[in-house]
């Protein structure tokens, strides 16, 4: 999805692109910044290894991308980024997913080596996102202090309105980040990727981790997030966690496709996915921290 921004329709909304080459902008008191990078080296590769504890990461790691909001007047910045989202799967360690191929796959090893799957090899998250509060600790040197926050986020009966965010509204900017991806040895696929659409008159984002062991299971964990720009109170975030799952054996009982391909585009095939857990939550940021 290309999106090309019209310097008339930024200036309408109150909003500018950021400087210094970043991709993104603000608006309404935030900043809205994308960066996209290379996957890991090796030698970055053993480091996230190391501090991950762990002998085992995706194939393609994009550890220095991320999206990044944020809220100028308290410092909240909201980002989402690999390390973070595997430090979470390394939590979760879920049990591997039975797979009656499984002999043949490679994980990440030699081909005369026995293949012990005995790890999450599908790097499944429950992550939903990083929050961090910048602070300016000495204002004649400008130097900006980050420390790490648990944002008080309230259970609510709230949903995030899908008709406004249909409407016919021009957009300001949009991208896609990936954030890791595995092929699981082409045996499907495991993707955690974070969208972001800004209008003029709110963002919205979804987070999403898609996992897909043909002819085992898929997997949905999606997070969205929804911000209405009001210039007369504080900033409200919605956050919906939705997460869906079914076998491939189910979904071939009451009628759906067994053949993998069917299922290539998470987007279409979501609502044929059973829902296993549902949240959603309100923030309402503070003028300064």
């Amino acid at each position: 999805m290309d999106v090309e921004t019209d310097e008339k329709e930024l200036k309408a909304a109150g909003a500018e692109p950021l400087s210094d080459g970043r991709r993104g902008l603000r608006i309404h008191g935030w900043e809205i910044e994308s960066r996209k990078r290379s996957i890991l080296n090796s030698s970055e590769h053993q480091l996230w290894e190391q501090k991950l504890q762990t002998s085992h990461l995706p194939e393609m790691v994009f550890g220095k991308s991320s999206l990044v909001l944020k809220h100028v007047n308290s410092g909240i910045k909201i980002h989402f980024n690999a390390f973070d989202a595997l430090n979470g799967w390394k939590q979760e360690a879920l049990p591997p997913v039975e797979v009656p191929a499984a002999a043949k796959w490679k994980f990440r090893s030699k081909p005369l080596q026995q293949v012990i799957l005995d790890y999450d090899y599908t790097f499944t998250t429950p992550y939903c996102g990083s929050e961090t509060i910048e602070i300016y600790t000495d204002y004649g040197r400008g130097e900006i202090s980050q420390r790490t926050c648990n944002l008080h986020w309230e259970d609510c009966e709230e949903k995030i309105d899908v008709v406004s965010l249909a409407s016919k509204e021009p957009i300001l900017f949009y991208d896609e980040v990936v954030l890791y991806e595995d092929e699981l040895a082409d045996n499907g696929v495991s993707l955690l990727t974070v969208k972001v659409r800004v209008m003029p008159s709110c963002w919205f984002l979804l987070l999403r981790f898609w996992l897909r062991v043909d002819g085992v299971l898929m997997r949905l964990r999606d997070t969205r997030m929804h911000c209405v720009f009001d210039v007369s109170a504080n900033p409200i975030l919605l956050r919906e966690s939705c997460w869906r799952e079914a076998t491939f054996k189910t979904l071939s009982a009451i009628g759906h496709p067994s053949d993998p391909a069917a299922y290539s585009d998470p987007s279409i095939i979501s609502q044929r996915l059973p829902i296993i857990k549902h949240k959603t939550q309100k923030l309402k940021v503070p003028d300064n921290l």
